[in-house]
């Protein structure tokens, strides 16, 4: 049975769409009898012990916190949880390490596996130079922007194995020089036995927010620039002036809330929209029960088209209608008119035109449901995917082993 460190930026119990993924895939490999643990940096900012079990994982923090200028700041940061890796090393004795970005997570997962002769796979969720520009705390060709990348690009060369959540990143590290042979695609995926099963309509919810006997179009996720909540609230006058019984539901929060708030208040479709705020993740499909069209209207860009969201895949596992912009991460998930609908991004005209239609024509959508969720099953079933990593992990364990059989003779 082989051990495997996964070196993490953040982890359970903290609640993201990274946490998330993280869980999905340790589970599935514990499930496939692979022995997994978590360690931690200084960006893992929640309070608990050294040592932390959460959902049945087994997380190790690094001790410490960011200080000093920028820079130094990261320097340290990478070294402290480096170090943490080596000492965790040295008691639980991994095989491989298996290091997600962040680059400075990749960078302590490279420094700590050449202390230990170990292998190390690095895989990348985003680009983070360019999800700093989509969530506004950074700035495209900046100084910090370069410097990113080419970290990045020295884990990617140091690493012995890399993996990216889709294609688009892939494409994009051929680009830049980087063998195609050596990167692979773990797509994201679904823990089916959480989002397997549609959940019927939460009646008590119902009668709690209201939202009327009209469909129902529903956001849940964090409120960001790029994401194009902007260009939803912006769509609602028109679609209710065509379905006005028409109800949108907003479920989350982020950097952009109060804006989307003043928007949506001075909106001639204030009366149809609804802020929920953010909701425990185990409360979640009582939300989707209530909506039948969720909506993704992310905004072109860098992020958005390179990289593959999650949320759409959990509500076609929902049984949800999916409508999304036809940025490059959605055509990776969704065939439009087959598995859901896509319509031009930063375009409210389009948006409201497109969710028009698709109320419009109700009677197709136990296909759309049908095909969408045999699509998830098929490619983005965790329990399933996960056998990818092997095929990773064993061609670099045998060259481990047969150089330590070298080295003693």
């Amino acid at each position: 049975m082989s051990r495997v460190l996964h070196v993490l930026d953040h982890s359970l119990p903290m609640h993201s769409g990274y946490t998330f993924r993280t869980r999905a895939i340790m589970k599935a490999q514990s499930a496939q009898g692979l022995e997994v643990r978590g360690i931690t940096g200084f960006r893992h900012t929640a309070g608990g012990p050294p040592v932390e079990e959460a959902d049945g994982l087994r997380f190790h923090r690094t001790p410490g916190a960011p200080r000093g200028p920028a820079g130094l700041r990261e320097w340290r940061e990478v070294s402290a949880h480096a170090q943490a890796i080596v000492r965790l090393a040295g008691e639980w004795r991994p095989d491989v390490l298996h290091a997600h970005s962040p680059a400075l997570a990749g960078l302590a997962g490279l420094r700590a596996a050449h202390a230990l002769g170990l292998p190390l796979v690095y895989e990348i969720r985003a680009f983070w130079e360019d999800a700093a520009v989509g969530n506004g705390t950074g700035r495209a060709g900046s100084v910090r922007y370069r410097l990113t990348r080419e970290l990045e690009n020295h884990v990617i060369a140091g690493a012995d194995a890399v993996m990216t959540i889709c294609k688009g990143l892939r494409d994009d590290l051929v680009s830049r020089g980087f063998s195609a042979d050596r990167i692979g695609v773990m797509p994201n995926g679904v823990d089916l036995a959480l989002f397997g099963e549609p959940t019927p309509r939460d009646a008590e919810l119902a009668r709690e927010m209201n939202p009327g006997d009209g469909p129902v179009i529903g956001f849940i996720g964090s409120f960001y620039d790029y994401e194009g909540l902007d260009d939803l609230i912006a769509a609602m006058p028109m679609l209710v002036r065509e379905q006005p019984s028409a109800r949108l539901l907003l479920v989350g929060g982020g950097p952009m809330e109060a804006a989307l708030k003043a928007q949506a208040e001075t909106s001639p479709a204030t009366s149809a929209i609804r802020f929920v705020g953010r909701v425990p993740h185990d409360q979640v499909e009582r939300y989707y029960s209530l909506c039948e069209v969720m909506a993704y209207p992310r905004k072109r860009s860098r992020l958005t088209d390179l990289v593959t969201p999650l949320k759409p895949l959990e509500a076609m596992a929902q049984g949800r209608i999916v409508a999304a912009s036809n940025v490059g991460g959605h055509r990776e998930l969704i065939a439009d008119g087959l598995t859901g609908v896509l319509f031009p991004p930063d375009d409210p005209a389009a948006c409201a035109s497109a969710l028009a239609a698709l109320l419009a024509h109700a009677d197709e959508w136990p296909a759309m449901r049908e095909t969408a969720r045999a699509h998830v099953a098929a490619n983005h079933d965790w329990q399933q995917n996960v056998l990818r990593y092997q095929a990773v992990y064993h061609p670099l364990l045998e060259s481990a082993g047969k150089a330590r059989v070298r080295a003693v003779a």
